[in-house]
């Protein structure tokens, strides 16, 4: 019971310190500096801020929101819009040669893709859950095997190569999501990461760290 009022209290400044690290030029440069690692890392990353942040808010708070959102449905329409957007090369592109732009990313994933799907996570039956893991999934390994099979560069901010690692990354990294989801269903668990747990204060940190571990795992084997 110590325990998670200590991880409650302490949880909004782990995420705010994680969002400035993210944040610094440093680390921008770093995570930037190849496709794999601006897709595949800092993205995802972005989103996670705003899934913990939204499920560290008060139930009354989260509930607030959804009502104002229109509810489920329209959050996850959201939150599904906003992540495609920022997979296209064009805003990738945007991103790194304007600075408005760049902000623009760090606000509206966390605030229009993270926080929506946290907020609309426990109003979603097995099916609507389902639905966001397989749109994820489908989207990531078309456009993974889109960047493969481009003779050209899509983006002008990455060679040839890094687009082709990235795609290869992607479609990996799509095929181990797939197989541990339904995973998940034969042994009867949840069909995501997200659950319950910021009821009791606490936030389940599980599916993050594993698809850190995957995602890390892929980028090496590549």
């Amino acid at each position: 019971m110590a325990l998670r009022i200590s991880l409650s209290r302490y949880a909004p400044f782990g995420v705010g310190a994680l969002y400035l690290s993210l944040a610094t030029p440093a680390a921008r440069t770093l995570l930037e500096a190849t496709m794999s690692t601006h897709m595949l890392i800092q993205i995802p990353l972005l989103v996670a801020v705003g899934i913990i942040a939204g499920r560290l808010l008060p139930e009354r708070c989260q509930g607030s929101l959804l009502a104002v959102a229109g509810g489920a449905i329209p959050c996850v329409v959201l939150a599904v819009f906003a992540s495609s957007y920022w997979m296209l090369p064009r805003a990738l592109d945007a991103a790194l040669a304007n600075p408005l732009t760049e902000a623009a990313k760090f606000i509206t994933l966390p605030a229009l893709a993270g926080l929506p799907l946290a907020l609309a996570w426990k109003q979603l039956s097995i099916i609507g859950r389902g639905f966001v893991w397989t749109n994820f999934i489908s989207m990531l390994a078309v456009v993974g095997w889109l960047y493969i099979a481009a003779p050209v560069r899509v983006c002008n901010s990455y060679l040839l190569d890094q687009q082709t690692n990235a795609g290869w990354l992607m479609v990996k990294l799509a095929m181990l999501l797939f197989a541990g989801w339904l995973g998940t269903l034969f042994v009867g668990g949840d069909s995501a990461p997200l659950g319950n747990s910021a009821a009791e204060g606490t936030v389940n940190l599980t599916g993050y760290a594993q698809f850190a571990e995957v995602g890390a795992a892929a980028h090496i084997d590549c």
